[in-house]
């Protein structure tokens, strides 16, 4: 799988399009004048507690206030307030944690009201960023991710990325770790560790506990609230989860993000230096590679599959709600299950697609076409199961329901990506709204397919806006769009301009002059 970044810069954002054979799957927005959140250590301020929800609500400079569960302290969460009190006192001039003596673990079934008052201060770190009219969710159980390592402190766990499934590798890195583990911190040992060397990982365990004493140097001489250490932006972000031998190109617009990303590279991935490029056409970025067309096609509450079949998805506070439609063009087809099943397959690849592409979370609810036969319902849910785990975030796919609904509850870290793609009408200046035009073209070719392929029509008649006429046949013989649809469908299509038309309508007309409704 060819994997590539697609990173248009302009003056107030950075947006990152992760492409995998071409196809968009991921889509990330960065305002430059805003850092990312989650991963953001802070020392905030304890302001008042919840004992009914056995939570508490922390200052750490957000509008809203972070909000911290019980089950989000950790079982070191006594050792960690003992190092927040000595460092502040001065009694702890090591921020390795060298003489440091840990506390016993928390109980998992306390009260916030036993291990914590109004007024303290805390170090706790960003979970999921401000969503809705939500504040932040916080967590003191402390981690600093790395390139190969997660850095856990108060912690003396090794843990190995369950994506590693070789026993000897498993194995081969725990012994690697456990030589170079300092003390009193623990050890997640990420995918991309695996068949590396003692080397890279004892470098990348430096260079965590560099990230570690700066936020010990800060801690001595600060005040809530304040941000101890900040996580990389967007772009590196992805690139240290990300970046694999499957990276094949970083395109950019900009020279100065470019030779930034370039820096990175150089200290995580020498090897993989050269395949930043900077972009200097004319074009803007998205455009040249076809991400802004992608963007048009599969935000919006109706997202096209190849097959004729479409899904719509709805959004409401508490869940989201996909419907999987076979579009009407199959009902007359001999075998009703296995197209059904053809149709479920393309829109549970669709969905998982956007899933990652929306950064949809919580629970969502996808009805399927009716299948009858378990074999069939197996087979659905295996395929939704195995393009799941292309997706990072945590997710659960639960069996189908006896009313045939599958339920799939999804890490909800960031507010989901939402992309106005409904564009203004120019024949009535905003009063109605139509498809986006640059669509067009590919629904023409997806209707031809149809009628020649499917109705079986002859002759067919394209009549379309004047200037959609031009762009069909712009470029003469061999080289224009009605030539490339005689070659691909083996059908001459006579195509007519209509003033009258609209920009974007278009209708079809069999050998006989009569309107072929769509």
């Amino acid at each position: 799988m060819n994997t590539e970044l697609i990173i248009n810069s302009t003056e107030g954002d950075v947006q990152i399009a992760l492409l995998e054979d071409k196809r968009l799957v991921e889509l990330n927005k960065e305002r430059k004048d805003s850092n990312y959140s989650v991963g953001d250590i802070y020392l905030g301020k304890v302001r008042k507690l919840m004992p009914g929800l056995n939570a508490a609500f922390v200052e750490i400079g957000y509008e809203k206030d972070a909000f911290l569960h019980y089950l989000d302290l950790g079982p070191q969460f006594q050792s960690l307030n003992k190092y927040i009190k000595g460092v502040l006192n001065n009694r702890i001039q090591d921020g390795f944690l060298r003489n440091f003596t840990a506390e016993p673990d928390i109980e998992k079934t306390g009260k916030i009201t036993q291990v914590m008052t109004a007024g303290q201060w805390l170090m706790v770190q960003v979970a999921k960023e401000p969503i809705s009219t939500k504040g932040p969710r916080i967590t003191t159980e402390l981690s600093i991710p790395g390139r190969y390592l997660v850095l856990v402190p108060f912690s003396e766990t090794i843990s190995v990325s369950s994506k590693i499934k070789s026993i000897e590798e498993r194995s081969r890195l725990k012994k690697l770790v456990y030589g170079i583990k300092p003390k009193h911190f623990g050890l997640i040992i990420r995918t991309v560790a695996e068949g590396k060397r003692t080397e890279d990982l004892e470098k990348d365990v430096q260079d965590l506990l560099g990230k570690w004493q700066a936020c010990y140097s800060k801690l001595k001489t600060s005040k809530p609230p304040f941000k101890l250490l900040g996580e990389m932006d967007r772009t590196s972000t992805i690139l240290r989860d990300m970046l694999n031998p499957q990276f094949n190109a970083i395109n950019v617009n900009d020279q100065a993000l470019a030779n930034e990303i370039r820096h990175y590279i150089e200290n995580i991935s020498p090897e993989q230096k050269d395949i930043i490029k900077v972009y200097k056409g004319k074009e803007p970025i998205f455009e040249f590679y076809g991400v802004d067309k992608q963007i048009k096609s599969v935000f919006g509450k109706t997202v096209n599959l190849p097959n004729g079949a479409y899904l719509i998805i709805e959004h409401t506070e508490a869940m989201h709600v996909i419907d999987v439609n076979s579009g009407g063009r199959n009902k007359n087809s001999e075998d009703q299950e296995n197209s059904a099943l053809a149709v479920n397959v393309a829109a549970a690849k669709e969905i998982a697609r956007q899933l990652r592409l929306r950064d949809m979370g919580g629970i969502i609810i996808v009805d399927f076409i009716d299948l009858h036969t378990p074999e069939n319902k197996r087979e659905l849910i295996a395929c939704l199961k195995a393009e799941m785990k292309k997706d990072r975030a945590r997710h659960t796919v639960l069996p189908p329901t006896k009313f045939g609904l599958v339920q799939i509850t999804r890490e909800r870290v960031r507010p989901e990506v939402k992309v106005e793609t409904i564009e203004k009408c120019p024949s009535c200046d905003g009063t109605g709204k139509i498809k986006p035009a640059i669509l067009i073209v590919d629904d023409i070719e997806n209707n031809i397919r149809y009628f020649i392929q499917q109705q079986n029509e002859k002759k067919l008649s394209l009549k379309v806006h004047p200037f959609i006429e031009a762009y069909l046949k712009k470029g003469g013989f061999l080289r224009s769009v009605k030539w490339k649809w005689l070659r691909k469908f083996r059908h001459k299509i006579k195509i007519e301009a209509v003033s009258s038309y609209h920009f974007t309508e278009y209708h079809f007309f069999n050998k006989s002059g009569e309107e072929i409704k769509i």
